[in-house]
């Protein structure tokens, strides 16, 4: 497939997306959004891929979304296009999602950001959701994706006021996992991919669909879930291997399955 507003390569078992619309700092219109969507689900339906990177450029991961498509829209126009309905696809992907962030974050780029699973930022990286100053609000997620990471009074104080905050801060709000010098960012999200992708595949797969159930169910609901997703982990080749790796203390040989 061919796309004209991101990159998507390989490097063995890791795919790299990058945003690339440098020119607008990579604001996501819809064709954007649709590519980014598009390569996300052909790097999961890849056996040969066993982790996701996400990035941009150092100067911008996405500074929102794009103004000028939907400024003079309606209502009803906005609910007929819709959108968003391309973002509860990247909810779906099962391999790991690994955001590696620098420059503006800020709108629809930290909604995009909120959906990956681990985020490594550059100590150059700003986030924030600005959309207030617009005369809108987070559309894609922001609030509440925001507020489950950050708890609701953060969360009211960035969506209501508008404000940018700075990578230390997004550290401190347990909204990145690391800062890291600009220049060595994007390495340091591809260490953390190489060492994901070293996993046993299907484990790692069910252990971040448990996670992401959390957020949808009760505590309840969400062990029974987990544990069900424990025990099917025993049908797999990677479970003997891996015990057996363990007792008869030597390095696993995953397969995959």
């Amino acid at each position: 497939m061919e796309f004209k507003n991101i990159l998507l390569s390989n490097e063995n078992d890791i795919a790299i997306c990058q945003i690339n619309r440098p020119d607008v700092l990579n604001a996501l219109n819809m064709q954007t959004m649709s590519e980014i969507v598009n390569a996300l689900e052909i790097s999961d339906k890849d056996e040969n891929i066993h982790a996701i990177i996400l990035t941009g450029n150092k100067k911008s991961f996405a500074a929102g979304a794009d103004i000028k498509e939907m400024s003079n829209a309606s209502s009803v126009e906005m609910l007929i296009r819709d959108q968003f309905a391309k973002w509860d696809k990247i909810r779906k992907i099962k391999k790991p999602l690994i955001a590696a962030v620098s420059g503006f974050v800020l709108g629809g780029g930290m909604e995009l950001m909120m959906c990956c699973d681990i985020v490594i930022a550059s100590e150059t990286a700003k986030f924030g959701q600005p959309e207030i100053n617009i005369g809108v609000m987070p559309g894609a997620g922001g609030t509440q994706r925001l507020t489950r990471a950050v708890g609701k009074i953060k969360a009211m104080e960035l969506v209501l006021t508008g404000k940018i905050i700075s990578a230390n801060e997004a550290l401190q709000l347990g909204l990145v996992n690391k800062i890291i010098p600009i220049e060595y960012y994007f390495e340091e999200a591809k260490e953390i991919a190489k060492e994901i992708a070293s996993k046993p595949q299907i484990a790692v797969q069910l252990a971040k669909e448990s996670i992401l159930k959390s957020f949808d169910t009760t505590i309840e609901n969400g062990l029974e879930f987990e544990r069900k997703n424990f025990y099917l982990l025993f049908s797999t080749e990677d479970q003997k291997e891996g015990m057996n790796a363990f007792i008869e203390k030597r390095k696993p040989n995953w397969k995959g399955n």
